[in-house]
């Protein structure tokens, strides 16, 4: 049974957890989705019928953000713990090295999803990516089609919030693929192009706070998050 926060239900499961049921559905018969929802996120879904469906329609609903832990707990109904987008996706390419799985990566800037590939079959020997695309492009078919013809068994679809989501419900049987999984910007800081926040600001759930302070023109975004909060003691006391 999931856990809802501000109409999201998350699965309640740590990282070993969740890769295991990863593994699961990459091996298991149809199309499956995963999708790794932040405040930012929460609160798209709150705004965007569509976007809260594709959340909601997932196959694994993973809370990627220390807001979510920490609303899930004003509510009430806490989580076992955050499980981040890239963490979930570094545990899946472990489980896939040197097995018969291989991997897509769609999304970023022209050129970023091939350095990205580059450096993951160094860090993961025995991984087989199958191919790549960048998030530009203008119809879906083709992209789909591309997936197909390559074989692969995983997609990290990297497109951004809600689009990521929405495409992997509506393009997922096309792909072919078993397991699509949104993943945001994690190809620029797989490629190289963007650094990951230090372990320190990792481990105390303060990524953020460093992608602001390393970028700045964030903060429109970042502002989601005290909104967040604010609907999360709402409803609290509703």
């Amino acid at each position: 049974m999931r856990i809802q926060v501000l109409g999201v239900g998350f699965d309640n499961m740590t990282l070993d957890q969740a890769a295991a049921e990863g593994v699961r559905l990459m091996n298991t018969e149809g199309v499956h989705y995963a999708v790794t929802p932040n405040p930012e996120i929460v609160e798209i879904c709150r705004e965007d019928p569509e976007a809260a469906a594709a959340v909601n329609g997932a196959d694994l609903v993973l809370a990627d953000g220390i807001g979510v832990i920490y609303g899930a707990k004003i509510l009430g109904t806490p989580l076992k713990g955050r499980v981040t987008g890239i963490s979930f996706a570094q545990a899946l390419m472990e489980r896939m090295a040197g097995s018969d799985k291989s991997l897509f990566l769609l999304g970023a800037k022209p050129g970023v999803a091939e350095k990205a590939a580059e450096n993951l079959r160094r860090q993961y020997p025995g991984l087989n990516i199958a191919g790549t695309h960048d998030g530009y492009f203008q119809e879906d078919g083709p992209v789909a089609e591309a997936i197909r013809a390559s074989g692969a068994d995983v997609v990290f679809v990297c497109l951004g919030a809600p689009k990521q989501e929405k495409w992997m419900r509506q393009n997922g049987a096309a792909s072919g693929a078993q397991l699509l999984v949104g993943l945001g910007g994690c190809l620029d800081v797989f490629s190289g192009e963007v650094e990951r926040a230090p372990e320190v600001f990792q481990r105390l759930g303060l990524e953020w706070f460093h992608r602001l302070v390393t970028n700045p023109s964030r903060i429109g975004r970042m502002m989601k998050l005290p909104l967040f909060l604010v609907h999360v003691i709402q409803e609290k006391w509703a």
